[in-house]
């Protein structure tokens, strides 16, 4: 692919990289192009997901609960357990969503015999709102990449996965509860 920056007019990121490298000769920037393109690459998205679940009327950390049952095939059951290692939250998150949602009828909850919850199933309030809310959120997202051509997509994907493995390996972390916020990982 080469070096996109000898192409095009550099932007803000590239503006910083230079100044380092001006500032500071003997200090490695190269991190600068690819770090901080990725974080302001996320909080555009992310500020975005949010405009655009508020539109719908539905929070991140719902969604996240809805799809995840939804995804989990008829009879869109699962237990806290499961729930929790899906969505990559804590216990209390799973938990806290779980009766936001069960509140709102999104939700119907099994329980046992000292009042724990055993099994989230999907309602038919939930499911409906998953359906319109994940094909309106993907169409939107889809939209938002829609410059990039069908192999654009394919290579970012593979490089994401591989930048997203790498750091995964190298800071001895794992996708397990507590590392995701809120309005992440999504439908």
């Amino acid at each position: 692919m080469g070096n996109v920056t000898q192409h095009r007019k550099p932007d803000a990121v590239d503006e910083i990289q230079l100044a380092w490298r001006r500032e500071r000769p003997s200090t490695p920037v190269a991190s600068i192009g690819i770090v901080t393109r990725v974080w302001r690459a996320a909080k555009l998205f992310g500020d975005e997901r949010r405009r655009t679940l508020a539109r719908l009327g539905i929070d991140g950390a719902t969604l996240d609960l809805l799809s995840t049952l939804r995804r989990s095939g008829s009879p869109y059951t699962m237990t806290p357990a499961e729930l929790r290692a899906s969505c990559l939250v804590t216990a209390g998150a799973i938990s806290q969503r779980v009766t936001r949602a069960e509140k709102a009828d999104l939700v119907h909850t099994t329980r046992g015999p000292r009042g724990r919850t055993q099994t989230v199933t999907l309602s038919d309030a939930g499911h409906r709102l998953v359906e319109d809310t994940v094909d309106a959120l993907l169409t939107h997202e889809d939209a938002l990449i829609a410059h990039l051509d069908e192999d654009q997509r394919e290579h970012l994907t593979v490089l994401l996965r591989t930048l997203l493995d790498g750091l995964i390996e190298r800071l001895d972390a794992d996708e397990r509860p507590g590392q995701v916020g809120d309005d992440a990982p999504g439908p």
